[in-house]
């Protein structure tokens, strides 16, 4: 017989006395109010209408909550149709929350239906037991959308470079062998001139400049193909629109820099100073300023900072521990228990923020530091995939440190700390074993 663990349980206790519920379609939305009855003492009363999901009939929606002493709002996200409800709503002063459909699955036998898919989620509000999604501020939201807009015309700009490579492989011409990339000065001026009708491989590989002058004879031979007219129109095409892009990505990377600016808890603070704009840049700076703070860990760059702010938001207090902010990335793996059966399933998590911290590792697997060290320590015994996500969700760990600790600072630990603290007895058995597995007999002796 196992242990018996008691375990304080308020799941049944009524938590919120007036509660209200919306299922949430695309033009409209049912809406369940439960409140206590007016005539029958310790019972309940549902109130349950459809109301057109528009702004002016949403807004008169949230004055009628309110008149009526709502606690608490529960939406069901669905789609992005939850916005509307969930921004407005918000904004009239109600406590909503935003749930997951799997939080509030139907129950087996009863009919799927609008109205009691609004009052089921009235009921589980009523008596907590719904786990709320995490949906940050407007001004976060705000900087989530410049940013996640700069990622998706960063990838698109990528997506120009591959066609561009292919076109030029249908076109017979190997420049991307020799070159490293091709959105460098020498092979975009050599492309700009194939485009202009130029064809002598020579005169081509003569435009190469610092470095790639080195390789021009295996330049001259890369860029003898068959470029003909039709590469030519839609090579300038693919240029025009990586032009383009890149001055969308600029124009968005001062969107965010501004958008960063304007949030209080982003900014600096110098010695006896309110946070301001620009402020807490000096070496003697109080707090410096949440991109900063984040940019001393290496893999992460300004952008990258930036980027990852617009999905955790500067308010720690959401996640009361570092690992509730690792599992809500989706960065842990879950457990699934079933009897004496244990196994373990990925999470969904964030997407957006695992993209970024996959980058970030990857940056910091490359330095020289106690987070490259630990990538290299990893991937030797587990592989490069795991070492990744491992590095990654270390990176997230001292982020939720620094933001949650605005006057935290990154410090390295060195590529030398696993040594430091290895304990010599226990790697001395592991080498006398490995060496009895091979057939020899050993002997300690202490030095002197």
């Amino acid at each position: 017989m196992s242990r018996v663990q008691v375990i304080d349980d308020q799941g049944h206790e009524r938590v919120h006395e007036r509660v209200a519920a919306v299922d949430v379609a695309k033009a409209s939305g049912v809406v369940c109010v439960r409140l206590p009855h007016p005539s029958r003492p310790g019972q309940r009363q549902c109130r349950v209408w459809t109301v057109t999901a528009v702004m002016g009939a949403v807004i008169a929606l949230a004055g009628e909550l309110v008149a009526l002493g709502i606690e608490k709002v529960t939406l069901e996200s669905t789609s992005d149709y939850w916005r509307i409800w969930y921004y407005l709503l918000e904004a009239q002063g109600l406590d909503v929350q935003l749930v997951s459909a799997s939080q509030a699955r139907q129950l087996s036998g009863r009919p799927k239906t609008d109205k009691l898919d609004a009052m089921w989620l009235a009921r589980l509000t009523e008596y907590g037991l719904l786990r709320p999604s995490f949906v940050p501020p407007a001004e976060i939201r705000e900087l989530r959308h410049y940013c996640r807009a700069r990622t998706r015309l960063t990838q698109d700009r990528t997506r120009c470079w591959q066609r561009l490579e292919k076109l030029l492989e249908d076109a017979l011409i190997k420049v991307s062998s020799v070159a490293s990339t091709l959105d460098t000065q020498s092979v975009r001026a050599m492309i700009e001139a194939l485009i202009a009708g130029e064809r002598d491989p020579r005169v081509l590989a003569g435009l190469a400049r610092t470095r790639m002058r080195a390789k021009q004879d295996a330049l001259a031979q890369a860029l003898a193909g068959m470029f003909t007219s039709c590469h030519a129109e839609i090579a300038q095409i693919l240029l025009d629109q990586v032009g383009f892009l890149d001055r969308k990505i600029t124009r968005l990377t001062i969107l965010i820099g501004e958008q960063l600016d304007a949030i209080p808890a982003a900014r600096g603070a110098g010695p006896g100073d309110a946070p301001g704009p620009g402020d807490g840049t000096g070496p003697d700076a109080v707090i410096l300023p949440a991109v900063r703070r984040l940019d001393e860990i290496p893999g992460i760059s300004a952008e990258l900072a930036a980027s990852i702010i617009s999905e955790t938001g500067l308010d720690m207090t959401r996640f009361p521990g570092p690992g509730r902010l690792v599992s809500w990335a989706g960065l842990c793996p879950r457990t699934l228990q079933s009897g004496p059966r244990t196994r373990q399933a990925k999470g969904h998590g964030n997407a957006c923020l695992r993209g970024y911290l996959g980058q970030a590792a990857t940056g910091a697997a490359r330095t020289d530091t106690f987070l490259g060290e630990r990538y290299r320590r990893i991937a030797r015994r587990r592989g490069a995939a795991r070492a990744q996500v491992a590095v990654a969700r270390s990176i997230l760990v001292i982020i939720w440190h620094l933001l949650n600790d605005p006057a935290a600072r990154y410090h390295d630990l060195g590529p030398a700390h696993y040594h430091a603290t290895t304990d010599k007895a226990r790697k001395a058995r592991s080498h006398i074993r490995q060496l009895e597995a091979l057939g020899y007999q050993i002997t300690i002796t202490q030095a002197a």
